[in-house]
């Protein structure tokens, strides 16, 4: 098939992002206002992608890092790579991308995404990446409704989120600095790695994993995050993220 580093990680169309995302994502559902689209490519096909956007609360997001203008972050919303890719392919086309938006989009200081350890897993790839973690929270947001279908609390009208009871588990925030002296101005605490075992919130291909040890650094390094470790990717693996808003 090819190894990860003969990867080609370039710019896509919207639709052929979106595309993919419904084939490949865990929720088969896309964030509709997706705006940059980056693609995966090996062997000439396509085999991972992944999206950014404003997050849904830009002014809320915003003030998480102070002086932040409000075109001045991104929400990573979609990500998905098909499981045929070789190891570390994840984590490897992340961290292109992220060189590209640092070099090609310099009004952007930092990236901010969400991991569902709730029904998929705690972010080992943003780790991996060197993301910083910045909440670990008791999952409120996505919820289970009378007929058993999952939604996403936000999407619904009141009585039906009344109606549906939060699924156990978790949701954790990470933030990724594209410009180093904006760490200077988080307003939350960096939490380390290890919080994630520590509150139970372990999670790998939607499994709790109380028992396995974190797999990246407890400690986060002062620039840049973590120091980068290979994401795990067992086969048959396939790799989303939390976002459920439909197009």
């Amino acid at each position: 098939m090819g190894k990860a580093k003969e990867m080609i990680v370039a710019p896509i169309e919207g639709r052929d992002a979106f595309r993919f995302i419904r084939e490949h994502h865990y929720s088969h559902k896309v964030v509709s206002n997706s705006q940059v689209h980056f693609g995966a490519h090996l062997n000439g096909k396509l085999l991972g992608v992944m999206q950014f956007g404003p997050p849904m609360d830009r002014r809320k997001s915003a003030a998480l890092v102070k002086n932040t203008p409000l075109r001045g972050m991104l929400e990573l919303n979609r990500m998905a790579f098909a499981e045929e890719l070789p190891r570390n392919s994840e984590s490897r086309a992340l961290g292109i991308v992220l060189r590209l938006m640092r070099k090609e989009l310099p009004a952007i200081r930092w990236v901010i995404s969400f991991a569902d350890a709730t029904q998929c897993g705690d972010g080992t790839i943003y780790r991996a990446a060197g993301f910083t973690l910045t909440a670990v929270r008791k999952n409120q947001t996505i919820i289970k409704m009378p007929d058993g279908s999952i939604a996403a609390k936000h999407g619904l009208a009141g009585a039906w989120q009344r109606a549906g009871t939060p699924l156990p588990g978790f949701q954790v925030r990470y933030i990724y600095f594209l410009d180093p002296s904006a760490r200077e101005d988080l307003t939350v605490e960096a939490l380390p790695y290890s919080a994630l075992k520590e509150m139970g919130a372990s999670m790998y291909r939607g499994e709790r994993a109380g028992s396995i040890e974190v797999d990246a650094p407890a400690v986060q390094a002062g620039e840049g995050g973590s120091i980068p470790t290979p994401a795990l990717h067992p086969q048959g693996a396939v790799i989303g993220h939390p976002r459920v808003e439909e197009e």
